[in-house]
């Protein structure tokens, strides 16, 4: 049986339209089971959205079931996420994860649903990406990298028992091991820092703490060499949202054939990613310093002082 569909949606009905219309562009669509969980409005500005979202994903086809969990409050996407994936691991021993604005390729549930058969008893690998850079040059046609990742992705429940939810308890795992130099790998991108502001509840990311729980274990997620997912979520309309254009790809969605290759990182792919997000950092930095400014300046003056 192929592996349930987990879809995480909130007050944007365009976007989940999109990553709907992706998923049944899918062949294997309408052998799969959706569950699509739709987390209840933080506040009344959210009231429309919710609605909306609610509206479109209700009476939904195109699956072999739908089944709709609507909350009654907000629980946050990270509570949301990791509520649900814990249930349908639990459940069906493994889940393919989407949220509202990574929009899935035709061949997307082919190559996730092959990973999952063909790694679902090797120890070493702790989850399956949809989502890859768009490095210059070429990437093999599958790859590991150590770690895992949060655009599209898959797992199986001893996959997920690896996750840990106290950030603190990581950082500190961090720090004693000596690691984060190479978590951050060697400066192409502030993981440490990341987890460090969830620590200190600067933001509520659930992936930084999955991420670094598999990379502390030392287990690799299964990335694909063509990336099987676009994210349209980088447009600011989304909680973490404001860095449209770095990751799109001009070409994506290319079928990918899931063969063995050496179930260790590879050196290659891993140059690759950092050299691309250190390309990135001036671009990052600016658009972070601008959008800080921006909420500095519409702040309360009591509150700029």
């Amino acid at each position: 049986m192929l592996a349930p569909i987990g879809l995480f949606v909130y007050k944007r009905p365009e976007h989940t339209l999109r990553v709907l219309e992706g998923l049944r562009r899918n062949r294997e669509a309408r052998d799969s089971d959706l569950f699509v969980f739709s987390d209840g409005a933080k506040n009344s500005l959210a009231d429309e959205g919710v609605s909306a979202v609610r509206k479109l994903v209700r009476g939904l086809t195109g699956f072999r079931f739908v089944t709709v969990v609507e909350q009654s409050v907000n629980l946050g996407l990270a509570r949301s996420i990791v509520t649900g994936v814990t249930d349908l691991t639990g459940r069906f021993g493994r889940v393919i994860v989407l949220e509202d604005d990574v929009v899935p390729a035709p061949h997307f549930l082919q190559y996730m649903n092959a990973a999952l058969e063909k790694y679902e008893h090797v120890p070493q690998v702790v989850s399956i990406h949809g989502y890859s850079y768009p490095v210059s040059g070429s990437l093999p046609e599958t790859f590991f990298l150590r770690g895992a990742d949060c655009w599209g992705w898959a797992t199986w429940a001893r996959g997920w028992r690896v996750f840990e939810p106290d950030g603190a308890k990581l950082l500190a795992r961090l720090s004693e091991s000596e690691l984060s130099r190479v978590f951050d790998m060697h400066g192409a991108y502030p993981y440490t820092k990341m987890l460090e502001e969830q620590v200190a509840g600067r933001n509520d990311s659930w992936a930084i703490r999955w991420h670094a729980a598999a990379f502390l274990e030392g287990l690799l997620t299964l990335y694909p060499g063509s990336s099987q997912v676009q994210n349209i979520g980088t447009d600011g309309s989304g909680t973490h949202g404001g860095c449209a254009g770095e990751f799109w790809h001009a070409s994506w969605g290319r079928p990918v054939s899931v063969e063995d290759i050496p179930i260790q990182e590879s050196q290659r792919a891993r140059e690759a990613f950092a050299q691309m997000l250190k390309s990135l950092r001036p671009s990052l930095a600016r658009r972070m310093s601008a959008r800080l400014r921006r909420m500095i300046g519409a702040a309360p003056k009591e509150a700029q002082r």
